[in-house]
């Protein structure tokens, strides 16, 4: 595997910056610290150039953004419609509605509802009065139906900064950016993205915990037809080592980004995000950027994310090719077993001593 030159951080004790370690949810897995540089930092650059997790402090990317809490969004927001997730307990498994025909006992953890913004308020209000397990996650694309205020921050933002990121890297165009606002202590379960992410938290506090690509076998991700797909099967807090026994070697990146700091999230790492316990209601907007174009040079041996995007597309050609993506699974069986899951050349040292054995 390959090695992950993610430079040390300080260490996360909060020395009163608004949150403690109780707040933090307790895994089987070892992390260390993403590192928290100025956005100036020399450091930072390379990381970023690395492809490798930052927690920039200083960029200035959303400050108008800074003073958004529900009041203010409520107020301001307008009257679209948005994507309100509701599950019954505090982990949102994202799923791929349009996938969901490709296996038809699945069951999603959670589903989505379109209401207004002073619905999904009410509704969430409702929630932490029960004081019950359900829960509410508003996860939208911020578009034109936004009131005035809200178009005045946005076009606020350091636009200038990020399309400079953009620019210098060659990524591709901005998708979307997505508004996230959540109850505390929810969680979104570990998944990669074919995206570039600056990940820009404006209210509260999330603990972001990141694992490089190498790690794809540790955490076992659902097939690519599968309405799951780029998530992990692992569940987290109560791992199944029988069934997912490489998990054991999981080993995390981790920071807790608070108002201001902007966590960049690579193209295929891995991260599961969770709203800190007792920490109240968190907002968040993504900014995602296309990755790069494929260098017409390819350099060998290739990265770790290159050969997970070369397993999607192998997935994605059988299911097409076989009608079916059931058969997927079975024909890779066929190919590996007995074939490429051993030792070829000690079978052949083998079978050339047992020749030479019958020749003397």
């Amino acid at each position: 595997m390959a090695t992950v030159t993610v430079a040390e951080a300080e260490p996360t004790s909060p020395d009163g910056s608004g949150w403690t370690d109780e707040q933090l949810r307790k895994y089987p897995f070892p992390t260390k610290q993403i590192p928290r540089l100025s956005h100036t930092d020399p450091r930072a650059e390379i990381l970023i150039n690395n492809e490798e997790p930052v927690v920039l402090t200083d960029t200035n990317l959303v400050f108008p953004a800074l003073k958004w809490d529900i009041n203010y969004l409520q107020e301001n927001i307008g009257n679209g419609d948005f994507s309100v997730y509701i599950a019954e307990n505090h982990k949102f498994l994202y799923y791929d509605e349009k996938k969901m025909s490709n296996f038809e006992n699945f069951v999603p953890k959670s589903r989505r509802i379109e209401m207004k913004f002073s619905e999904f308020v009410e509704k969430m209000h409702q929630m932490e009065e029960l004081n019950g397990k359900q829960r509410v996650y508003l996860q939208q694309t911020l578009n034109d139906t936004v009131g005035q205020k809200i178009v005045v921050d946005f076009l606020g933002f350091n636009w200038n900064w990020i399309n400079k990121q953009q620019t210098k890297r060659n990524w591709g165009q901005l998708t979307s950016n997505l508004l996230l606002i959540g109850m505390e202590g929810n969680v979104t379960p570990a998944h990669y993205d074919e995206q570039q992410n600056f990940f820009a938290q404006i209210k509260g506090y999330k603990r972001c915990i990141l694992f490089p690509p190498d790690q794809f076998e540790c955490l076992y991700p659902y097939p690519v037809h599968h309405p799951c797909d780029r998530q992990s099967q692992v569940d987290f807090e109560n791992p199944d080592y029988e069934k997912f026994p490489k998990f054991k070697n999981a080993f995390g990146y981790e920071a807790v980004v608070g108002p201001g700091d902007v966590l960049y999230i690579p193209m295929y790492w891995w991260h599961h995000i969770e709203s800190l316990l007792n920490g109240g209601v968190t907002i968040t907007v993504n900014f995602w950027y296309k990755g790069a174009p494929t260098p017409k040079r390819i350099e060998y041996p290739l990265k770790a994310h290159q050969k997970v995007a070369i397993m999607r597309n192998i997935e994605k050609m059988l299911g097409e090719a076989l009608g079916d993506p059931h058969e997927v699974g079975p024909l890779l069986n066929t190919m590996i077993k007995g074939r490429y899951d051993q030792d070829l050349n000690a079978n052949t040292d083998n079978g050339e001593a047992l020749h030479n054995t019958a020749r003397e």
